[in-house]
Order: C-alpha cells, then sequence, then structure tokens
C-alpha cells in the first residue's frame, strides 16, 4: 500500500463521503475509488461498507487507518527531519487561513512577511478550521491562522491579536442612531449569518447566548462570506454581526450601512498560529508571528 493510497484511505474515514475525501486529496472520485479497490483486493476484504446514502467503516478498516494514520505521521516526521537541514527561511512554507480572516489580513501579512523573509515563498490555502486542522496534521501544510482557543496533542497554538466583534446594520436602519447596541437586543431581528461549517459563526453564537434559545434564529438569513453578508446588510437585507477587521473600514467608505459597537463587554474572538510540535523550522514560525504582529489591523489589539 502506497502513502498516496493510505491518505485516500485515511480521508474517507474522516470524511465518510466519496466526493469530500476525493475533494480533500486533490483528486477526482473515480481515482480515490480505484485505488481504494485495489487496496481492497490486495487485502481480501472490505475496509468501508458502502451505501447509497452513507459511508461506514468495517472492523478492519478502523485498523487499518489507525495504522496508516501512524504510518503517515512518522513519513511527515521523516519530511521534517530532511527539511530542517539549510536556511529555515528559505524554501516554501505552506499556510493556512480560514475564510473569515484572509481577505482582511493577507493584504499587509503578505509584504510585511516578504520583510522578514524574503526567500520564503508561500503556499495559501482559505479553508474551514475543520478542514484546515486535518491537512495540517498530515503535513500538508506547516502553520494555520485561525481562531482560538485550540487544544489537540501533538500541535502547538498561540495567540497573535485580540479582534473586538461590530454590529453593522442599513443606514435606514432605526439601530444606526445608537452609540451602541447591547447583545441581548439581536434576538428577534433579521441577522445575517455565515452558513453552517464557519467558525465565525459560532462565534457570534457564543456571544449572543440568547440566539441560541429557541426561535432565537427564526429570522435569520445565510451568507457565504462576511463580503457577501455586508452586501446583504447594504440592501436592507438584515443587521449582521462582523469582526472589526472587516467592519471598520466600512466607516465612512460605505454610505449604506453603519457600524456600530456593542454595549458593555466587547465580544471578541482571539486569532493565533497553530503548528505541529515536530515542526523543524521554528525561525520560519517567528517570522509568521512577528509579520502579523507589525500589521495594523482595524480594532486588532496584540497579544505580545
Amino acid at each position: 500500500m502506497t502513502l498516496t493510497e493510505m491518505r485516500y484511505i485515511v480521508a474517507l474515514a474522516r470524511e465518510r463521503h466519496f466526493g469530500k475525501a476525493a475533494e480533500a486529496c486533490h483528486v477526482s472520485q473515480p481515482t480515490l475509488s480505484v485505488a481504494l479497490k485495489k487496496v481492497e483486493g490486495q487485502l481480501g476484504a472490505a475496509l468501508f461498507e458502502r451505501t447509497a446514502s452513507d459511508v461506514r467503516i468495517t472492523a478492519l478498516g478502523e485498523r487499518i487507518v489507525a495504522q496508516a494514520k501512524r504510518v503517515l505521521d512518522e513519513a511527515v516526521r521523516l519530511e521534517e527531519i530532511a527539511d530542517s537541514t539549510g536556511d529555515p527561511l528559505s524554501g516554501q512554507l505552506r499556510v493556512g487561513i480560514i475564510y473569515s480572516i484572509a481577505p482582511y489580513l493577507l493584504p499587509q501579512f503578505i509584504p510585511a512577511l516578504h520583510q522578514q523573509a524574503p526567500n520564503m515563498p508561500l503556499f495559501l490555502k482559505e479553508d474551514f478550521t475543520g478542514n484546515l486542522i486535518p491537512a495540517l496534521k498530515a503535513g500538508e501544510l506547516d502553520v494555520i491562522v485561525i481562531a482560538l482557543p485550540f487544544a489537540e496533542p501533538g500541535l502547538v497554538a498561540q495567540a497573535v491579536y485580540e479582534e473586538p466583534f461590530r454590529v453593522v446594520v442599513p443606514a435606514a436602519h432605526p439601530w444606526s442612531r445608537r452609540e451602541a447596541i447591547p447583545a441581548d437586543e439581536l434576538d428577534g431581528q433579521n441577522l445575517l449569518l455565515l452558513g453552517q461549517g464557519n467558525c465565525f459563526r459560532d462565534q457570534v453564537l457564543e456571544s449572543c447566548p440568547r440566539l441560541t434559545a429557541p426561535d432565537g434564529l427564526a429570522h435569520s438569513l445565510e451568507g457565504g462570506s462576511l463580503e457577501t453578508i455586508r452586501y446583504m446588510v447594504a440592501s436592507g437585507a438584515g443587521i449582521a454581526v462582523m469582526p472589526s477587521t472587516a467592519a471598520d473600514p466600512l466607516v465612512g467608505k460605505e454610505a449604506m450601512v453603519k457600524v456600530l459597537p456593542f454595549a458593555g463587554t466587547q465580544p471578541s474572538r482571539t486569532v493565533g498560529l497553530v503548528w505541529r510540535v515536530t515542526f523543524p523550522r521554528p525561525q520560519a514560525i517567528d517570522a509568521v508571528r512577528a509579520a502579523l504582529l507589525s500589521c495594523e489591523l482595524p480594532g486588532a489589539s496584540s497579544k505580545r
């Protein structure tokens, strides 16, 4: 069994869906299916049970997947040992960033990191936290920028900056003349949220607990990105909670919306770095952190 076939099997065990597993492995679904069929033929037993609506792992499959994970972890360590020789600030660095951070951070972060490490090109991947973590553990990424807290064996998390949330309303909304908005008043409003799977959606709901009550989201609508939500607010479709890096630049530039702070304790999120304990280029992580701290992000405060 090749390392590539092991990655396919591990991905299928994680996703329980052929299409999603193939997408995670950056191959076509037929390619993944053929590889699995080959492995099962060599073993003389099925690793997965397929139905029209589900993919279930067999008892043998669980043992094979567990061992494949150990093999892949050791393969990553071999690569890291090889990479540890030479200049740690040269060679590609693979960075993952969640969707609700990347558009607002990258314009400043890229030139800042280039100053720190001009010979270190970047591979960038935008995705959900739930997809970036497995990619990091599998060695497909070197470091990720996500919202904290996060804790998992074998991974290191370090806070970089704190980012408050804002309430964004249409310019004609009755709240637009107010100075600040209490979090509990969001209940019953036409609230625009990111879709399921986006961690910023969960952070908004955690910051406004009454929204998780029965019928708390009865009037909510969903948008695919913070930029889409911003345009929905401008159109009058509802109100939104956005991080300061996305909301504060609208002040004085977007006449169709009004950006307001929360009253009292400001809901916020902590943004930080996560990397593998075994990653052999700590100087590269230091350069990324230094570049992040040098960015002047609207409303954010650094955690030095």
